[in-house]
């Protein structure tokens, strides 16, 4: 069967679905990363109402799914970020919510879906284990699962960051996106290379249970273990049955690099005391990869996604005090 991706009509249709809802976040110049011959922007999606670009899919999804589809709930599973996406859009639409999260999840991230009124399944250590109770409890209840990346509608919604970066910058010829399962890099990778395919795009993680750094270098999806991470939103596997990202990845994508523990915590020290953002691991691993000179094409006018700014406040102050971040 073939399976039509996303593209850019699907992308300005999101944004037009979505616009009352999300905030254009702004993209600023970090002058400390900058070089002479090289610009460098960040897009903060960290400035979204609930603190990551996850906002933009879910929103996108939830306003797909027919009144049926609403009137049976929603469930999803979450590292955190989508999980509190879902959540505080289905309380603005009076949607029940179910968020399948695992034992990993910070406390503060937990907290907030709960505050949104979402149920929480705390189900296994792993973000791929709380997946299996996630459509456990999908099958038993008759719930609509919002699916966290591998999504037409939540791809579209997440390529909508392409479409304002590119009016806000015009002359942008390098992306550096955080990458887990890949929604958010393939989204913004296919919007940009939509309109000019001649920007460079590239994808970050973190050094250990990169999933799709991994299957890239396979060719086919394969399974990885998960690790402790600072980039706590970034970990868990592709799935056997992923039907866009991975081949979008391999389609619109042409660099994926890795960051360790202890360049990720310096990037979140960095973006607090020369930027003064709050950003988390996750969304700090482009500003990591960057600094750290894992960057093969640095461009002229390069941006980095700030994909999120949900930390744990005792992790940030152990970040800061340089107690985290040594494996």
């Amino acid at each position: 069967m073939t399976i039509n991706e996303p593209g850019i009509e699907a992308v300005q249709a999101a944004r037009s679905r979505i616009e009352a809802v999300i905030t254009r976040t702004p993209l600023i110049p970090s002058h400390q990363l900058s070089q002479p011959d090289s610009n460098v922007f960040l897009k903060l999606e960290s400035l979204q109402t609930t603190g990551s670009f996850k906002l933009r899919g879910a929103a996108n999804k939830l306003a797909a799914l027919t009144d049926d589809e609403q009137a049976r709930g929603v469930i999803t599973v979450s590292s955190g970020n989508h999980g509190r996406a879902v959540s505080y859009l289905s309380k603005k639409l009076g949607v029940n919510a179910v968020v399948c999260i695992s034992e990993a999840v910070p406390g503060n991230k937990v907290k907030a879906i709960r505050e949104l009124g979402a149920e929480v399944i705390i189900s296994g250590r792993t973000y791929d284990e709380a997946n299996q109770s996630a459509l456990q409890v999908k099958a038993e209840r008759g719930l609509t699962f919002i699916h966290p990346f591998d999504d037409y509608h939540i791809i579209a919604g997440q390529g909508t960051i392409g479409l304002e970066l590119i009016q806000d910058l015009p002359e942008v010829d390098t992306v550096i996106v955080p990458l887990s399962g890949g929604g958010l890099l393939c989204g913004i990778a296919m919007a940009l290379k939509s309109i000019n395919p001649s920007i460079y795009t590239i994808g970050v993680t973190m050094e250990h249970g990169a999933a799709v750094h991994e299957s890239l270098k396979a060719g086919k999806i394969v399974q990885v273990d998960e690790y402790p991470t600072l980039a706590d939103a970034l970990p868990g596997g592709l799935g056997d049955e992923n039907i866009y990202t991975f081949k979008m990845i391999q389609k619109y994508v042409d660099e994926t690099v890795l960051v360790s523990e202890e360049e990720i915590a310096d990037a979140v020290r960095f973006a607090v005391e020369e930027q003064r953002l709050i950003v988390e691991g996750g969304g700090a691993v482009g500003i990591a990869a960057l600094k750290n000179g894992k960057i093969c094409k640095r461009g002229k006018h390069t941006a980095i996604i700030i994909s999120g700014g949900n930390i744990d406040t005792g992790i940030l102050t152990r970040v800061l005090q340089g107690k985290a971040g040594n494996r």
